[in-house]
């Protein structure tokens, strides 16, 4: 059993683990940030997220979180009086239809139930219903832990005006992600997943028609999130506003690594861990949430205990007090409840498979404990198989 004080692992789909060298990083004494020398740090963190995200055009750095980011690219990607189509299969995607309508845009919704993904034929059928500016979804619905095909839906927004706004928390540096090619508009993301940094920085990528637009259009009315000034700045090396450079500079750090690992492996050793973590899971006999999971966090059911249902809090109590193990609960929403019925596991950042496989053996054995017929033996067994086929 793990010594909880000294060794915790955060499974948790964000805030992730944090390398030692982004940690030191972030720990260096704070720098002015109107210096050449910040302003190196800058450029060579923004060349690098060019290429995580894929792109050869501008990804902003934004201080805030990933909802900062996301809104906005939503506030500055429309105008008023123009219509948006909102796509939500879990809770951040109706945070994004929330979002718009506490501006008052008008909306076509795109409602799925909870851990279906949106389907291309969805947005078309919604496309032809309005001239809508933008279409919003989410590539990795964390709350789900569900993929949906970006690359098809962009194929169906390219031919329209409506510009792809894609919410990338947990598929940048996670996910085959390739947003140049795939003709996504506008990616966000933030520091906090598959970034390996402590929350505080929100990101956001644009393409071309979306760059065109921030040039030719007001947007909603705005003074921090205007991406305008955002862009300026970047245009110039610079930030608008003071950053946080600490931030800056871990997230650098963490950007070099990512890249000299590579980034094709570590979508491929995400995909490994959300592998052979289904089949553990499956081997508990434990139903999964999502018809499309991804690679990025895989939740489960409960199973049925003999003393009725798990205890959603005291076994993921059990789970952080006894062996050191953060995993997340479910989470509810207007399309879906999953509160107290499900759990999470992340795959994204600085976890490994050891990591991994500790924090299946310590599920499987507090599930045993709150009642459930549970074969851990077999369940890490088929984890091991599906690591020793890749290694062939």
């Amino acid at each position: 059993m793990s010594d909880p004080s000294t060794s915790p692992i955060l499974l948790t789909p964000g805030p992730t683990q944090v390398p030692e060298e982004v940690l030191h990083a972030l720990a260096a004494p704070v720098m002015h940030h109107r210096t050449a020398a910040f302003r190196a740090i800058f450029a060579e963190l923004s060349v690098g997220l060019q290429k995580i995200f894929c792109t050869e055009h501008p990804v902003l750095t934004l201080a805030g979180s990933g909802t900062t980011a996301f809104e906005a690219a939503a506030v500055s990607l429309i105008s008023p009086g123009q219509c948006a189509v909102t796509c939500a299969n879990g809770k951040f995607a109706e945070r994004w239809q929330d979002l718009y309508a506490a501006y008052g845009i008008d909306q076509v919704r795109v409602d799925v139930p909870w851990g279906r993904p949106i389907e291309p034929d969805d947005v078309a059928a919604a496309l032809a219903k309005t001239s809508a500016a933008v279409v919003t979804l989410v590539h990795s619905e964390t709350s789900t832990a569900t993929v949906t095909d970006i690359k098809a839906i962009a194929a169906v927004t390219r031919r329209h005006d409506a510009l792809l706004i894609v919410d990338g928390v947990t598929s940048v540096a996670s996910l085959p992600m390739t947003m140049d090619a795939w003709g996504v508009d506008c990616v966000v993301c933030g520091s906090q997943k598959a970034l390996m940094l402590p929350p505080g920085l929100g990101f956001v990528a644009l393409g071309p028609r979306a760059r065109k637009r921030l040039k030719s259009e007001q947007g909603l009315p705005s003074f921090h999130l205007d991406l305008r000034r955002w862009l300026d700045a970047y245009e110039r090396g610079d930030v608008p506003y003071t950053p946080p450079v600490n931030l800056i500079r871990g997230q650098r750090t963490a950007v070099a690594r990512i890249l000299a690992h590579g980034l094709t492996n570590v979508w491929a050793d995400t995909a490994i861990r959300a592998t052979a973590t289904r089949a553990a899971l499956r081997a508990m006999g434990l139903t999964l949430i999502s018809t499309a999971p991804s690679d990025s966090v895989t939740g489960a059911f409960y199973p049925p205990a003999a003393a009725g249902d798990v205890d959603d809090g005291a076994f993921r109590g059990a789970l952080r007090d006894r062996h050191g193990i953060h995993i997340a609960g479910g989470q509810s929403g207007r399309l879906g409840d999953f509160a107290g019925r499900i759990f999470r596991i992340s795959h994204m950042g600085h976890v490994d498979l050891v990591q991994t496989r500790r924090g299946l053996e310590a599920i499987g054995a507090e599930l045993a404990t709150a009642g459930a017929t549970i074969d851990v033996g077999a369940a890490l067994a088929s984890f091991d198989r599906v690591i020793e086929r890749r290694a062939v």
